[in-house]
């Protein structure tokens, strides 16, 4: 296994509300240094749920994504709490965004987002057992709520609103959990 670079040095060279942009000097094992750049962000854990009415049935929801000034269809998710469990995080996120909450969950990876430049990572969670259950959220207007077949899985990820890679991935991950548990 290789040698972990050694941290020489970071700096904070710029800040915003949510961000901060931060320099880290690093030497590798072979003697080699350089400088990268990489989003500072507070390490708020995050959790999303492919929520499914029924072995072949994914709740999704159309939500405005700012950063690419488009309405997408993705996935409840969203941070947890102080304090709070992934497990209760996720049932919230549910309920909060989709209007189910869940007697089921059933943990299925923790992934990154960009590990080059960001420290962001996201537990990634099935959620069964559905039923109807509505929190209020800090989602500026109401969500719209799309359900979709598991076995149609290839034409929602060809479709121009789903391109969030950590959906997709989820999505198939769900699918194959679905589809082991079928042919057990």
């Amino acid at each position: 296994m290789q040698q972990k670079p050694e941290i020489l040095e970071t700096r904070l060279v710029a800040r915003s509300r949510l961000f901060g942009i931060e320099e880290v000097d690093l030497r590798f094992s072979n003697g080699a240094e350089r400088t990268y750049e990489r989003l500072r962000t507070p390490p708020i854990p995050a959790v999303m749920c492919v929520p499914l009415l029924d072995e072949d049935t994914v709740v999704l929801i159309r939500e405005y994504g700012v950063g690419l000034e488009e309405y997408q269809l993705t996935l409840p998710k969203g941070a947890l709490d102080a304090g709070e469990d992934w497990r209760d995080a996720a049932n919230r996120e549910l309920q909060e965004e989709a209007g189910y909450g869940c007697k089921t969950l059933t943990w299925l990876k923790r992934m990154t987002l960009s590990p080059g430049y960001m420290q962001h990572q996201i537990t990634v969670a099935l959620a069964e057992d559905l039923y109807e259950s509505r929190l209020p959220g800090d989602e500026p207007e109401p969500l719209e709520v799309v359900t979709w077949s598991l076995q149609d899985l290839d034409t929602l990820v060809a479709r121009e609103d789903v391109n969030e890679a950590r959906v997709i991935a989820a999505l198939y991950m769900a699918r194959d959990v679905i589809a082991k548990r079928k042919a057990a």
